[in-house]
């Protein structure tokens, strides 16, 4: 046996291997370790959509699809008209929490085909399908007015409670405060009675527009029998 004084000159004596080698200490488990360089290489989870993206992304891409062949159309009659002038119009706009994008439209606004060509930028995220007035950079309705800059909470919409009821006979009928008032009370529900409004009421200006031509019609249309004389 080693003596204290041997010990400590020469260290503990290690016990032999197999096979002749020199016993080692366990090494620590590999996994744990590998595990854990995994998760940190793993990407963040996605955030779970909210109802109203869900809704954006079901209808919008549902909508685009089914407003595809028209945008075709249109913009083939667009450029056998222009030539290279080009068929789509770009404007910077104010996105939420106050990032731009490059607002892409068709140059017509025939059947509101302006309107329905920006469906893409519902589908990637830029716009909501219902939402506040889409603002340029620097426009004065754009500085919020009170504590809460409420602008910056929402994507900008394809369509929204300003455009729908700007002729209406409401006394605040401002865009400035419908705005407002959508920004505060927005839900699903609400946008699908907006986006129901939105479809309907061109429908029924036009539906209007034929009944007045029929009657203005009826009403110079000569209804008198053959040889009728208003005196004898």
């Amino acid at each position: 046996m080693q003596t204290q004084w041997q010990r400590q000159r020469h260290g503990p004596r290690r016990r032999p291997g197999p096979a002749g080698r020199t016993w080692q200490p366990p090494r620590p488990p590999r996994l744990p370790a590998a595990l854990k360089a995994l998760r940190a290489l793993a990407p963040a989870p996605l955030p779970r959509p909210t109802a109203k993206r869900a809704l954006d992304l079901a209808l919008g891409s549902a909508l685009l699809v089914l407003a595809a062949p028209l945008l075709a159309a249109a913009a083939l009659a667009l450029l056998a008209q222009r030539g290279s002038g080009g068929v789509l119009t770009h404007s910077t706009r104010v996105g939420v929490d106050g990032g731009h994008f490059v607002l892409r439209s068709l140059r017509t606004r025939r059947l509101r085909l302006h309107v329905i060509s920006r469906l893409p930028h519902v589908v990637r995220g830029e716009l909501s399908l219902v939402g506040p007035t889409p603002l340029t950079p620097g426009d004065a309705r754009g500085r919020p007015a009170g504590a809460r800059d409420w602008r910056r909470e929402l994507k900008p919409g394809l369509t929204g409670l300003a455009q729908i009821r700007h002729r209406s006979a409401m006394p605040w009928d401002e865009p400035e405060l419908l705005d407002q008032h959508y920004a505060e009370h927005h839900r699903p529900g609400l946008d699908l009675a907006i986006l129901t409004e939105a479809v309907v009421a061109p429908l029924r200006r036009a539906a209007r527009g034929l009944a007045r031509r029929a009657k203005a019609d009826l009403s110079d249309t000569d209804h008198r029998l053959p040889g009728y004389r208003t005196a004898e």
